[in-house]
């Protein structure tokens, strides 16, 4: 059972945390995490030097891929769950117990519902405190999973809006940047902020990110992240690719799961040009980081 004294409620496993406060311990997995980003730039080296020269996809007799240089090292504190159907539509997140048991609100934006509203359901089940805020001008509702059960359908909400980089309501479909729509609903923070906006997810996070990912920079208002990563276009070369990922990385946030889109590669033969990843940010105060919340 959760030991439970005012505000401060410990889920985190003893046997495996052991006499390690959580502050200790995600303290020592930055610390491990500053050798896995060395251990980058020595391949970065080797296989350019310069980030221009490196291939994302070299030929079969260089056994690497993009996926390599971004290994998912940080480990979560807490327990880890899939959450949402096996095989696409689920999402590996960490400590959701412990975004359930906190007293402040609880915010969760989608961005890319289509027609599976898998996750989003089977959070709602898990975290009953939390309201979802759903986004994509592909479709007009969610999914049948939230459409058709009262309770979550009530505590979730839907605009056909697409995430951008720039504001222009103008347009149809409208497109409003994450920290407009945060703005409009009255939001200070984004417990869980899932994006698979095939391709967009670059310019978006981009806009998003840059005003915290200075060493004074206030602590960005996103607890975790789940995002299908889709290297295309220009950023299937190394060069453009890197400095967007050291982004997310100088705002904070740190990969604890990947899985690699492989029914593209089998049934599609295609190049392994999109993964799964899951990161928490370390910085600030939050559920996943901070035992007082």
């Amino acid at each position: 059972m959760p030991q439970i004294t005012g505000k401060f409620v410990d889920y985190f496993p003893q046997k495996f945390r052991g006499s390690t406060s959580l502050r200790q311990f995600l303290e020592q997995e930055e610390a491990e995490y500053q050798l896995v980003l060395a251990g980058r730039q020595e391949m970065i080296n080797y296989y350019g030097p310069d980030p221009k020269d490196v291939q994302s996809w070299p030929p079969g007799n260089i056994f690497y891929v993009l996926w390599d240089f971004y290994i998912a090292s940080f480990n979560c504190p807490h327990r880890i769950q899939r959450v949402g159907n096996l095989g696409d539509g689920g999402k590996w997140l960490c400590g959701v117990e412990r975004i359930a048991a906190q007293r402040k609100p609880c915010n969760v934006y989608s961005f890319g519902v289509n027609h599976d509203s898998s996750f989003e359901a089977a959070f709602l089940q898990r975290a009953p405190n939390c309201q979802i805020w759903g986004y994509d001008f592909s479709v007009h509702e969610w999914g049948p999973q939230i459409q058709t059960v009262p309770e979550f359908l009530e505590a979730s909400h839907f605009f056909p809006y697409k995430a951008a980089a720039e504001d222009k309501p103008h347009l149809t479909p409208p497109e409003y940047t994450i920290q407009t729509i945060m703005q409009n609903n009255g939001h200070e923070f984004i417990d869980l902020l899932k994006i698979d906006i095939e391709g967009g997810e670059f310019s978006v996070l981009e806009s998003f990110l840059r005003p915290y990912a200075q060493p004074d920079s206030p602590p960005l208002p996103v607890g975790q992240l789940e995002i299908e990563i889709h290297a295309w276009g220009a950023y299937t070369n190394f060069d453009v690719f890197n400095p967007w990922w050291e982004l997310l990385e100088k705002a904070g946030f740190r990969p604890f799961w990947t899985e690699a889109n492989l029914p593209k590669v089998s049934h599609l033969k295609s190049l392994p040009d999109t993964a799964e990843y899951s990161f928490i940010n370390i910085r600030g105060r939050h559920a996943v980081i901070s035992d007082y919340y």
